[in-house]
Parts: structure tokens; C-alpha cells; sequence
């Protein structure tokens, strides 16, 4: 796999905070047990045997899920496994305790954040809860100046925002900074309603 800059192994977590009507994923929300359980140390033996794409690309791991940022822990402890020469992307909702994102900021190259939607009550609607956390981390990463490692996602959903929410939902990062958004509609059929 490759993310444009270079070889990419991707790793899903288990457990996340948000119950979206329309997960991408739900095989994340089941018990871990049902699949491959890794430590740290496991992982990066799994994954060390690519280390020469990793340096001669610029790749490395892109850490998925579920929610990555509810592991800070694992993700700081495989960074100091693999060293800084491996690339490590996080994809995330960013809602998490602060400390989460404070802990992962100096470990994490890239960030990709879905944001679902800015307004407090469309993101409600579709995740099932608040989004007071994702925006004081989007604050957070801002204050640290990691915008431009940064690609926000901001998706419109039918039935739950629309193409001006998404438009002010974009005019909300850039004040903050973000300049780097994927903009896209969510193809809605019935196997993906949860």
C-alpha cells in the first residue's frame, strides 16, 4: 500500500469512541480477541522486514481503526522501536482526551483527521456524540503548528449535512490553519447503515 509518499503497512485498531450511522469500518467496534492481537514489540517484528521500502520511500505505517489516539501508549512505544526514519500517519477522528493528542504530537508525521462535520449538532446527529473534545484538539494541533501535516476529511453525508456544511465546516479549519481538506460524498447503501 501507498499513500503518495511512500510504502505504507496499515494498522487497525480496535475501540472507538463514536457510533456513526454509516461506519467504514465495524468490524473495529467488535471484541479484538476475534482478530490478531499485537504488542508493540510484536508488530514492529511483523512489520520491521519491510524497513528498506519504508527508508528508500519515505513510507512507513499508517495507524487506522477504529481510533488509533485512544493508544498513545502503543503508538509511543513502537515509535521508539522503529526509530524517527519511519514515516507513522494517523488516521483519526480526534475525539480523545487532550492528553492523547499531546502525548501523540512529537510521535505522529502525518495526520489524517475525519472530521465529519464542524457543527456541533450534524457531528451529534451522526456519531452519536459531542464534538467539544475534536475541537479542542483541532486547537491543539494548530497552537503546535502541525497544520501542514495535516489532511482534514470533511465528507458530505446525506441525510446529515450538506455541500454549505461542508463549505463552512472548511471555512472553520482555515481560520485555524488546515489548508489540506478532502472533500468528498459519502455513497450510501443499505448493507453500510449501522
Amino acid at each position: 500500500m501507498t499513500d503518495g509518499d511512500g510504502v505504507t503497512t496499515l494498522v487497525a485498531f480496535h475501540g472507538c469512541p463514536l457510533r456513526c450511522r454509516y461506519c467504514l469500518n465495524p468490524q473495529s467496534l467488535v471484541s479484538p480477541e476475534r482478530h490478531g492481537v499485537y504488542t508493540a514489540e510484536q508488530l514492529y517484528e511483523a512489520t520491521k522486514i519491510d524497513e528498506l521500502y519504508f527508508l528508500a520511500t519515505g513510507g512507513g505505517v499508517t495507524f487506522g481503526g477504529g481510533e488509533p489516539a485512544l493508544h498513545p501508549e502503543f503508538i509511543s512505544r513502537f515509535r521508539e522501536l522503529c526509530g524517527a526514519e519511519w514515516h507513522l500517519t494517523l488516521e483519526t477522528s480526534l475525539n480523545v482526551p487532550q492528553v492523547n493528542i499531546e502525548t501523540l504530537i512529537p510521535l505522529v508525521d502525518s495526520w489524517i483527521i475525519d472530521i465529519k462535520d464542524m457543527n456541533p449538532e450534524i457531528y451529534k446527529g451522526y456519531t452519536g456524540v459531542d464534538n467539544s473534545q475534536v475541537l479542542s484538539n483541532l486547537n491543539l494541533l494548530s497552537d503546535a503548528s502541525c497544520q501542514a501535516d495535516c489532511t482534514i476529511r470533511l465528507p458530505h453525508i446525506p441525510g446529515h449535512n450538506t455541500g454549505h456544511d461542508q463549505y463552512e465546516s472548511r471555512r472553520s479549519l482555515s481560520a485555524l490553519g488546515f489548508a489540506k481538506f478532502d472533500q468528498f460524498t459519502y455513497k450510501i447503501t443499505k448493507s453500510l447503515k449501522l
